[in-house]
C-alpha cells in the first residue's frame, strides 16, 4: 500500500460513527475524525486542541472535553482542526501506521470513548471495504456487503452487549413507571 491513501470512500458510502457525550468520532483506513458539538457561535480563540503522537487534549471555553492517551499513534504534523458553522469542532488525525498494518481503533482513547461491539463490528466491515477499494481502484465497493468470519464476534459480544442494553432499558422503564 502507498504511504498515503485518499479514496473518499467515506463520502460515497458513509461512515460508522461512535457516539460520545461530546459528539462523535469515526475512522477510515488512514484517518481518525472527531466531531465535538460546540455552543452556538463558538470562535477559535475559545478552543485549544493539543495532539501529540499518543495523546490528545481538547479544551473548549476553559472546560476539558477530551483528554487522554490515544488508542494508537497518529502523525501530529498531519493533524488539522476546523470549526464548522460555529457549532462543530472537526479534528482530523492521520494514523501513523495506516499503510503498514490493518489498524482498527477500538476507541478514540485507550480507556475512554470505546466503540460498543456492534459499532466496532460495523467499523471493521467498512474499513475492509475501503481497503478493497484501495487495492482495486477500478471497482466501486461503496455499496458492497461483506459476509466474513467476523460476522459472529468471539464469545457473542454483540449478544451480550444487546442484553445489557435491554436490561438498562427495562430498568429505566421500571423506574419511570414508579
Amino acid at each position: 500500500m502507498p504511504d498515503y491513501v485518499e479514496t473518499n470512500f467515506d463520502e460515497r458510502s458513509g461512515f460508522v460513527p461512535c457516539a460520545t457525550p461530546w459528539g462523535r468520532w469515526w475512522q477510515t483506513v488512514a484517518e481518525v475524525h472527531v466531531e465535538v458539538t460546540l455552543p452556538e457561535g463558538t470562535r477559535s480563540k475559545f478552543i485549544q486542541v493539543t495532539v501529540k503522537p499518543s495523546h490528545m487534549k481538547v479544551v473548549v471555553l476553559d472546560k476539558v472535553i477530551i483528554e487522554g492517551s490515544l488508542f494508537a499513534v497518529v502523525r501530529t504534523d498531519e493533524t488539522i482542526w476546523t470549526i464548522e458553522d460555529k457549532k462543530i469542532l472537526h479534528i482530523a488525525m492521520t494514523k501513523a501506521d495506516a499503510c503498514t498494518k490493518e489498524t482498527v481503533w477500538g476507541g478514540l482513547l485507550k480507556d475512554d470513548y470505546l466503540a460498543d461491539p456492534w459499532t466496532l463490528h460495523e467499523m471493521r466491515k467498512k474499513l475492509d471495504l475501503e481497503r478493497f477499494q484501495i487495492e482495486n481502484p477500478g471497482f466501486d465497493f461503496s455499496g458492497a456487503q461483506l459476509k466474513k468470519a467476523y460476522d459472529k464476534p468471539k464469545g457473542s459480544e454483540i449478544e451480550e452487549w444487546e442484553e445489557k442494553q435491554k436490561g438498562k432499558q427495562e430498568a429505566e422503564e421500571a423506574a419511570a413507571d414508579q
